[in-house]
């Protein structure tokens, strides 16, 4: 048992509380705030490390298909941008969006998974049902935060630098406020939630499969274990291999999830110009006749019959080794922080409101 399952007197008593601390009484879960600390951290943290995969892996699939493709695989395209674009502005393009979806989304997609996997676990619906069930709804509330970031993000990832000369993308803003203000004035608002059916349709499968997956593989674990906590290898282990599984699983749709966000509007004068669409006209892209998408199955059929089967896995490298590393990265971030969590609420340092109570005239 959790020594912080068990009641203390500012738990009970007049002082200052966080009401969501004990929201269950299941002693096999820990309390359910730390898990939500935990996961926020965990979760931001694994997307900033991992953001320059991301990036190569936009630019292989979002590369046009009607120009000789300059990206080939995921070591030389990252050499390559890292080379003519830098790190800044080339690998960790569209980082400040990332970011900005990414707190937001992790933290309520771990509020939703933890408080569903528990309220599921105490009517004894089956473990694996619970756990694929939690990631759906988790991940379905948390596409309002994470959807016009990976729009803002994917953009500016397949762009790079402002007015950049080594790759034509079809866009060129300054930064993300400039991106933002553009898409919206043109495109409309709506435009912020482009390809919202091919994320959820690429994202609920992934995060029930992957926390699916790593519920079970570190079940496994620590039967290995009698229990104890795993070592940091072993929880690396587990949680890449589900990122991993998951990532490869739905590769198709994460292309046709990017495919959409970053195409050109069909109307005149799309929001990748900077200027008014009386005077600029179809960007380049579109001038030289570039695929337009009208849904995810269309496009996923007109991958397949023009570039078989490899067409609906196009970055599947990038994005598994992303995947594996980024889950691998938040899971092992994640169960630290648990573990920090417990040592303090041994010490009755945690959670703030214990420390707010003992600071506070009684």
């Amino acid at each position: 048992m959790h020594a912080s399952d068990a009641p203390s007197p500012e738990a009970s008593g007049k002082h200052l509380n966080i009401p969501s601390t004990r929201l269950d009484a299941n002693i096999n879960f820990p309390p359910y705030f730390d898990t939500i600390v935990a996961g926020a951290i965990g979760g931001a943290s694994g997307d900033f490390m991992m953001h320059s995969v991301d990036t190569v892996k936009t630019r292989v699939q979002g590369q046009p298909h009607h120009r000789p493709s300059k990206y080939h695989n995921m070591v030389q395209a990252y050499r390559l941008i890292w080379k003519e674009e830098g790190v800044l502005r080339g690998l960790y393009a569209g980082i400040t969006p990332a970011m900005l979806g990414s707190l937001p989304a992790t933290t309520l997609y771990f509020s939703a998974y933890e408080f569903t996997k528990r309220t599921l676990t105490g009517y004894n619906v089956p473990e694996v049902v619970s756990h694929l069930t939690a990631g759906s709804l988790g991940d379905l509330l948390a596409s309002v935060f994470y959807v016009p970031s990976e729009v803002l993000k994917t953009r500016m990832q397949l762009q790079g630098r402002y007015n950049n000369p080594h790759f034509i993308s079809g866009y060129n803003y300054r930064g993300t406020w400039h991106a933002t203000k553009v898409i919206v004035k043109y495109d409309g608002f709506g435009a912020l939630f482009h390809g919202f059916t091919a994320t959820i349709l690429r994202d609920v499968p992934y995060s029930a499969l992957q926390f699916a997956c790593y519920e079970q593989f570190k079940k496994f674990a620590k039967k290995q274990y009698d229990g104890e906590h795993l070592p940091i290898g072993v929880d690396l282990l587990t949680g890449s291999m589900a990122g991993g599984l998951a990532g490869a699983i739905t590769t198709p749709l994460d292309l046709m999830k990017t495919l959409l966000q970053t195409q050109q509007s069909k109307k005149k004068g799309g929001s990748g110009s900077n200027n008014p669409p009386s005077s600029t006209g179809p960007s380049n892209n579109q001038q030289m006749g570039p695929k337009h998408y009208s849904g995810i199955l269309e496009g996923m059929m007109w991958n397949y019959k023009n570039h078989g089967l490899g067409g609906l896995f196009r970055g599947v490298g990038p994005r598994v080794f992303w995947t594996s590393l980024q889950s691998a990265v938040m899971f092992v971030i994640y169960e630290q922080i648990l573990h920090v969590e417990e040592a303090l609420r041994n010490r009755g340092e945690w959670p703030p409101s214990e420390v707010a109570a003992k600071l506070l005239p009684k």
